[in-house]
């Protein structure tokens, strides 16, 4: 009994089999595949959106969705960027675009917890909101260049290595890893997971929900923050346009297609890390095949479709929860 439990096919593991079957189909199909230069670059693409998608995971597993993650990321940074060409110290500036993508954060969890606006509204109006006001009134041009803080450790943070890894990689490993630890040991871990699973019953026991839910968004501006500063200082730059793309639904694409419920209460940090490598992996052959970038994005927006269907299957929406109208 128990060694046929153990050979469950859950979402998790058909992922894992998926993406290596793509990896072994592509290495032997595709010569430019597997090259060290193209394992690199495909390693470090996925980071950046492996970090936001720990943000994402995090909103998601306590009921909610973030959809401004991307503009928190693209503003804030540009932001430092900006000051630090306008003669600001560096660390202060850093501490400045900080404050800003905190202050998203909490304008988005002041939002769902106590206008009890559903966080699908609130967080996509809340995007729109930072994008307009920071560039309109923050930002000289959509492109800002880092210039003022070369050569400086700032710019080790995104383009330098350790041992030979990419400080992109490690960095992704270790915010994968404070958020695996919170979720699994401390205590507010626990209390998400249950605001997450049925946040009446989490009320009725005690946990703070409102508190909560302000913590859930501003700690998911820091790290998308985190994400914006590593993918800056790699290219030297931030295209703050990159709100309006696509890139809030690839984030999307590897929480839930990793195995995090859109219902809430479930997942892991370790399903973000699945569905990252797939997605990563996927793009990156089909970037090599010349698959043009409006198929690419038909191509993942029908595994998120499919995605999200497996996930309203296993893992069924409650009354409240449609009540709400939140994903």
């Amino acid at each position: 009994m128990r060694s046929s439990a153990a050979f469950v096919f859950t979402q998790e593991r058909i992922v894992i089999v998926i993406t290596l079957a793509l990896f072994v189909l592509f290495s032997a199909t595709l010569s430019n595949f597997l090259t060290a230069g193209n394992i690199l670059a495909l390693i470090q693409n996925v980071s950046i959106l492996g970090i936001l998608g720990v943000a994402m995971a995090l909103a998601i597993i306590g009921r909610g969705i973030d959809l401004s993650v991307v503009a928190t990321m693209a503003v804030s940074v540009a932001w430092v960027l900006q000051l630090s060409n306008n003669g600001v110290p560096i660390d202060l500036a850093i501490l400045m675009g900080l404050g800003l993508a905190l202050s998203i954060g909490l304008a988005n969890g002041f939002l769902v917890a106590y206008i009890e606006i559903p966080a699908i509204f609130a967080t996509l109006a809340m995007g729109t909101v930072a994008y307009g006001f920071v560039r309109s009134l923050l930002l000289d041009d959509n492109l800002i260049y880092l210039k003022g803080a070369s050569d400086t450790w700032f710019e080790w943070i995104g383009s330098g290595q350790v041992l030979g890894v990419p400080n992109a990689v490690l960095l992704f490993g270790l915010v994968a890893l404070v958020a695996h630890v919170i979720l699994r040991i401390t205590v507010a871990g626990r209390f998400l997971y249950a605001m997450g699973d049925n946040p009446v019953a989490a009320r009725s026991t005690g946990v703070p929900i409102r508190p909560l839910i302000l913590l859930q968004y501003v700690t998911s501006a820091a790290i998308a923050f985190i994400a914006g500063v590593i993918a800056a200082t790699s290219v030297d730059s931030v295209e703050t346009r990159i709100a309006r793309s696509n890139l809030v639904y690839d984030i999307i694409l590897v929480v839930v297609i990793g195995g995090v419920g859109l219902s809430g209460g479930k997942g892991s940090i370790r399903n973000v890390i699945v569905g990252t490598l797939m997605i990563g992996v996927l793009v990156n052959g089909m970037t090599i095949m010349n698959v043009p970038y409006t198929l690419q994005n038909i191509i993942k927006s029908l595994i998120l479709l499919g995605a999200i269907i497996v996930d309203s299957i296993m893992n069924p929406r409650d009354e409240q929860t449609s009540q709400q109208g939140d994903i």
